[in-house]
């Protein structure tokens, strides 16, 4: 009779010791095939002691006792499908699983992937069963809240706790916050997260900084998003949750170098995650680089497909790429992961305008505008499509000044107004504006097209420092550099009828600013070469 080297029991705790090795070395197959094994193998066991009489012998009891559990192997082989994006196969193991049996990770699992799959009713109770089981899970209250479940009812499920743990007063005001968050009512999500990050016990909190840069972010204020996103990545330099969107915001301010030392930085922590990848793409984006725009994004959606930031990145590089039709479906699942997120629905319509189907662009521009309702960011959205058609100017106008009564420093109004006033050739007015909006904030854009609407009025001099401060807050800005060597194309038959009057000047001092002048030009010229070589 041949006799086995290990008994059935250590034959089991091999296999899922194997298997666990190969998850780790991210052979995730193979690990499957040793989960099974172990499971077949454990099975096996159970007859057998069944079938056997007990002996009495104690020392069988401890070694049962240390062997690993059949659910904890499940759960281990659900793992390994989600990493193979075989979801369903991951969902089936867990939900054999008996009710009673599953733990809170494994309810967790669940709900997270009925949550991918869109089942909803499903997904919510799984999420109620984590917060029974721990009434403290933060995430299973966030995933509750994302499925449109109320937050009085969610603040119900951890009354319990909250009356019995101390120091917990916070998280009622906590959940009311993130409420707000997941209705979209952004201004009310950033008062309620001001007033908790003012208690002692929360203030300088990450997690909080983090959302609270989300929120100004998508309520269109960038200048509080940047500050917030950098007072969260000092206190603590291994942040990478939320710098996919910071790296963004960066990159769109013409702040090129800083982006790409974010990048580099976020490599060093982690290559597994989505954002590293998503800020150098936008590095290269911004740079004009799409195809490498498009590789960086696809790999970062590769590594989480809820990236929004990622898919938003690949759907813009595709665009920029004359691609609009596969951009199209990237800013359609944008929307379906993020439907609060305005910056979806306006990559989405920019296609629509891009493709010049404007009947779809105002579809979607309304349906914006009945959902996250009548805010200066929708208002402004809505308008710009509107100044497409000739026949909605007058509505555009109205949109605009609505946006601008309710926040005159949104810059994406002004500078739609600005069009507006422009094609109307009311350049006093639109400098007037553009004086207004510059009076506390400085913005690129804002400067070039002042500049713009200067050199329409002759006042070429301001035209020109206009240009200059745009190019100082963005070297990369084009408009403004073709602005000042227009410029300076027209002033030079100027210059060279004051040639003859350079004797006169002699001593004067007037040589050394002309001098001065043309090294400002050799200064123009050498950018126009650099940016000819992007």
């Amino acid at each position: 009779m041949k006799r086995e080297l290990f008994s059935p029991s250590q034959k089991y705790q091999l296999l899922v010791y194997h298997a666990d090795s190969l998850f780790h070395d991210k052979e995730y197959r193979n690990a499957v095939s040793k989960y099974t094994m172990a499971l077949q193998q454990k099975k096996a066991l159970s007859k057998t002691s069944k079938v056997r009489p007990s002996t009495g012998n104690s020392a069988s009891t401890p070694q049962s006792q240390c062997l690993p559990s059949e659910i904890e192997v499940k759960y281990k082989m659900a793992e390994c499908y989600t990493m193979l994006k075989q979801d369903k196969d991951a969902i089936a193991i867990l939900d054999g699983i008996p009710s009673r049996q599953r733990t809170p990770k494994i309810n967790m699992m669940l709900a997270n992937l009925y949550k991918k799959a869109g089942q909803e009713r499903p997904s919510v109770t799984s999420y109620k069963e984590v917060l029974r089981q721990c009434p403290l899970a933060l995430d299973a209250i966030l995933g509750l809240l994302s499925l449109s479940v109320k937050g009085a009812e969610v603040a119900s499920m951890t009354m319990n706790v909250i009356q019995t743990v101390p120091n917990l007063d916070w998280l009622s005001v906590w959940i009311k916050a993130y409420a707000f968050v997941h209705v979209g009512d952004n201004s009310r999500a950033i008062n309620t997260i001001c007033s908790l990050e003012k208690k002692s016990l929360l203030r300088d909190n990450v997690d909080l900084l983090g959302s609270l840069a989300d929120l100004y972010f998508r309520a269109g204020d960038n200048k509080n998003s940047v500050l917030k996103f950098e007072q969260a990545q000092m206190l603590d330099p291994y942040l990478i949750k939320g710098m996919d969107v910071y790296g963004y915001l960066l990159a769109r301010e013409g702040r090129l170098e800083d982006v790409e030392n974010l990048g580099c930085r976020l490599f060093n922590i982690s290559d597994q995650h989505a954002e590293p990848w998503v800020v150098s793409g936008c590095h290269s984006f911004y740079s004009k680089r799409y195809s490498r725009a498009l590789y960086l994004g696809a790999k970062a959606i590769q590594l989480n497909s809820n990236s929004v930031q990622a898919l938003l990145l690949k759907g813009a590089a595709l665009r920029n790429m004359g691609r609009v039709q596969e951009a199209i479906i990237h800013f359609r699942e944008a929307i379906r992961l993020a439907p609060c997120r305005l910056d979806c629905y306006e990559g989405l319509i920019e296609c629509y305008l891009a493709s010049n189907s404007i009947r779809e662009a105002m579809v979607m521009a309304n349906n914006v505008y009945k959902t996250l309702g009548a805010n200066a960011q929708t208002l402004t959205l809505l308008a710009t499509v509107c100044l497409e058609d000739p026949v909605t100017q007058e509505k555009a106008k109205t949109l605009l000044d609505k946006a601008l009564t309710q926040r005159p420093d949104y810059i994406k109004a002004v500078v739609k107004k600005a069009e507006l006033l422009s094609r109307e050739q009311k350049y006093e007015d639109g400098i007037a504006l553009l004086r207004n909006a510059l009076a506390n904030q400085s913005d690129c854009v804002l400067h070039r097209i002042l500049g713009d609407f200067l050199v329409a009025v002759n006042e070429y001099q301001e035209a020109m420092d206009q240009y200059s401060i745009a190019l100082s807050l963005d070297p990369n800005d084009q408009k403004s550099l073709e602005g000042m060597q227009k410029m300076e194309k027209e002033e030079s038959p100027t210059d060279a009828t004051q040639e003859e009057d350079v004797d006169d000047m002699e001593g004067s001092g007037e040589e050394g600013d002309l001098e001065g002048s043309d090294s400002e030009a050799a200064q123009w010229a050498d950018q126009e070469q650099w940016f000819g070589m992007q």
